[in-house]
């Protein structure tokens, strides 16, 4: 899913194709995508782009007369730059919004269609589309405190709860974990104040660098592969690879459809976390260190 610094990228990306041009035509092969009736959409086609903002994991679009059509991408939902007028695919397409420098394509990957287009109208409104979790960057740290101790979570569900922060998601989670050598399953009212420092510092340097970095990649290309699993990242998707700060195999805990990647020697004291569908099935069989998990592994053959 893109989170935080994805949508800045995107927001870059589209600040010198869009703005202040005229939407010229909103293309909808079906209105799965749209969650609204009111006002239609014909009321926005002729108008400039006044603005473009984010509000939490979402794209918004303002234009005049406090019209607003917010896109949330949801997990596979992506962008794409298109030559004006471009044929919408039959697959993988939901849309397109067609304007004098180009036609901004929506696409997303997958069976499940999740991706969403809210056609809205007032700052009222709008904000009723906002989880309401704290802006991160350039936030105090006592303000960070609040609402990190707010509820007690485990730091990955805190991180990624809407209400509490807004636009981080698993993967950058799972690289401030890291950054602040802190276990993904530890409960958020149980940290010592000099660790709720680390993270907040840690939450600090994850985001901004990798805002900046995806924005200036925006700057020179459309940003084509908006991905969660990115080379340079430390842990997240890295499964088996080694952690570049101690160089253990990076573990990961999978529940459903997600995962949490994390190093154990760096954010648990060694101790592997217990994947849930694995150990309750090995019981006491399930190893407790890395050290275990390499001896009960068959020899590999010359």
């Amino acid at each position: 899913m893109p989170e935080l610094p994805d949508i800045e990228a995107y927001l870059v990306a589209l600040e010198p194709r869009v703005l202040g041009q005229t939407l010229e035509k909103i293309r909808l092969p079906s209105i799965a995508l749209l969650r609204t009736v009111e006002p239609p959409l014909r009321d926005f086609e002729g108008l400039p782009v006044r603005e473009l903002r984010r509000l939490g994991k979402r794209v918004v679009f303002g234009f005049d007369e406090e019209l607003f059509l917010v896109f949330h991408l949801m997990v596979a939902g992506r962008f794409q730059w298109k030559k004006r007028g471009v044929a919408i695919p039959k697959k993988r397409a939901h849309g397109a919004l067609d304007f004098p420098k180009g036609s901004l394509l929506l696409t997303e990957a997958g069976t499940k269609k999740r991706s969403t287009l809210h056609a809205i109208r007032g700052e009222g409104a709008l904000a009723g589309l906002d989880p309401g979790g704290m802006e991160v960057i350039g936030c105090a740290l006592e303000d960070f405190r609040a609402a990190l101790l707010r509820e007690n979570h485990t730091l990955k569900r805190t991180l990624t709860d809407p209400h509490l922060f807004s636009g981080i998601g698993g993967a950058y989670a799972d690289e401030i974990l890291h950054k602040a050598r802190l276990s993904p399953v530890k409960w958020s009212q149980r940290l010592s104040d000099a660790e709720v420092e680390q993270l907040f510092e840690a939450t600090q340097e994850v985001l901004v660098l990798w805002r900046d970095r995806l924005c200036d990649e925006a700057r020179e290309a459309w940003p084509e592969k908006v991905t969660a699993f990115r080379p340079e990242m430390a842990v997240h998707g890295r499964f088996r690879e080694p952690c570049p700060e101690c160089g253990a195999p990076v573990q990961r805990i999978v529940y459903a459809s997600n995962e949490t990647n994390y190093c154990a020697p760096c954010q648990t004291e060694g101790r592997l976390l217990a994947d849930r569908a694995l150990s309750q099935l090995l019981k006491k069989d399930w190893p407790r260190t890395l050290e275990e998990m390499e001896q009960r592994r068959p020899a590999r053959s010359a």
